[in-house]
């Protein structure tokens, strides 16, 4: 019901993996289950979680065992949690919550906020929104951050270091984008594609050439005016409607489609994707500077009404940066009896909440691999306009010089096996993961 492309794996792998795909999405929600407790994500003493912190900045490689005998017990097991909750913000209003921020003004309604009719209040703020966002690019472009997502009230960009979900080149996915959008990029210069777009109109014309080839054949035996061999223009089909006129004698007397209507009529197919995931727009190489420079400026980026109103849009990092604020997931573990064969058994949970970004949701899967003995559950839930960030580039060069592009990819700060699956070609199409299950150590997974 969805647009599959060809790369994509089924929605369950016909037998478990070592490895699940990357997931671009971000998750909002994580609500792990095992049979064996969490305790050991409870009540972090306050040397582990300083020292949890200090590994994240430090970006130190926490590697475990297979198997923890007494995951309570292990300090290492409880910094790890910790260095694995930490994500980095921008702006920093403590009183809002700044993500999801697409269709959040009912939940940011009646919050105090002093810019929105302050105009030099949202020119300092955008001043410093802009040298956070200048910051994250510099560093994305030295391979010191993998990945950052810029998330206004209309639509999220996803920027990646060269190198991750196979391209050779820094890329930037929008979505969803706008025709409005989309032509003030193109008055900017700024060279994108529109790969959903794309895929499935190549599809649709590979199914239906034997079909074109006899309605063409057709159509010029019909036409006796055309010469033969002439290729038939794109308005041909405007031509034709009036060509009765011409036979009356009245064509002059009565008005044609102008060329605009005519455009707009090719353009519909375009408007039609608007708000749509089909809409995803693509932006390579050095094009990801000239969009950098464009979404500064670009006054549609802050919402001009409203409880977001002045509000600059919410940057979200795995890394810090410049005027980037430290913080961290909010984690719970839960107890409950499940009934299960006319008896009640008790079943062990762990939520997550908050913005959980494609890095943590790997290291959260490795220590609880150790920490619960390879056997847990996982439900996902995620801010659906993200979902299509897992789109396949299907212009990318997955095994061109591999090792020349990612060679400084392990300064970025991501644990070796984290980076190793976010370097992958993204394999989920428009889908995200919504379920992950581990068994005897093997991922299996439904999207």
């Amino acid at each position: 019901k969805d647009l599959r492309l060809p790369v994509a794996v089924p929605e369950v792998p016909s037998s478990p993996r070592h490895e699940f795909p990357a997931d671009w999405s971000i998750k909002t929600r994580l609500l792990f289950t095992s049979s064996q407790p969490f305790t050991w994500a409870e009540h972090l003493k306050a040397q582990e979680e300083a020292q949890g912190l200090a590994q994240h900045c430090r970006a130190t490689e926490t590697n475990l065992p297979q198997s923890i005998q007494e995951p309570k017990l292990s300090t290492e097991l409880r910094c790890a949690f910790q260095q694995s909750l930490v994500y980095w913000l921008h702006p920093s209003v403590p009183w809002l919550q700044l993500f999801p921020r697409i269709g959040a003004d009912r939940r940011i309604a009646g919050k105090a906020s002093p810019w929105s009719q302050d105009e030099a209040l949202q020119q300092v703020l955008m001043s410093d929104w802009s040298l956070s966002f200048t910051s994250l690019y510099n560093l994305l472009k030295a391979k010191l951050c993998p990945y950052f997502y810029v998330c206004t009230y209309q639509f999220t960009v996803l920027f990646r270091a060269a190198g991750l979900a196979g391209s050779d080149v820094i890329t930037a996915v929008i979505s969803p984008t706008t025709r409005g959008l989309r032509e003030a990029m193109r008055n900017e210069g700024i060279e994108f594609s529109l790969p959903l777009v794309e895929e499935s109109r190549t599809r649709k014309q590979k199914n239906s050439e034997v079909n074109l080839e006899t309605e063409v054949a057709n159509s010029l035996e019909v036409d006796n005016s055309g010469e033969d061999g002439e290729e038939p223009d794109p308005s041909d089909d405007e031509h034709e409607s009036f060509s009765w006129l011409e036979e009356m004698g009245v064509q002059d007397k009565v008005k044609k489609p102008d060329t605009i209507s005519i455009k707009l009529r090719k353009e519909k197919q375009e408007v039609q994707v608007d708000h749509r995931p089909e809409s995803l727009a693509l932006v390579k190489g050095t094009n990801t500077f000239t969009l950098l420079n464009f979404l500064i400026n670009c006054k549609s980026l802050v919402a001009a009404a409203g409880p977001q109103a002045g509000l600059p849009p919410t940057l979200l990092s795995p890394v810090a940066f410049r005027g980037g604020t430290m913080q961290t997931l909010k984690a719970r573990s839960i107890n409950a009896k499940a009934r299960v064969h006319l008896a009640y058994e008790e079943i062990f949970s762990l939520e997550i909440v908050g913005p959980v970004l494609p890095h943590s949701l790997h290291s959260l899967t490795m220590l609880l691999k150790s920490a619960q003995r390879g056997a847990f559950s996982a439900v996902l839930y995620t801010h659906e306009p993200t979902a299509v960030f897992n789109t396949y580039l299907d212009d990318a060069s997955p095994a061109l010089n591999k090792e020349t592009v990612c060679k400084d990819l392990p300064a970025c700060g991501l644990h070796p096996k984290t980076l190793d699956q976010l370097t992958q070609c993204p394999t989920l199409g428009k889908s995200s993961i919504r379920f992950l299950e581990m068994k005897d150590y093997g991922y299996t997974w439904k999207s």
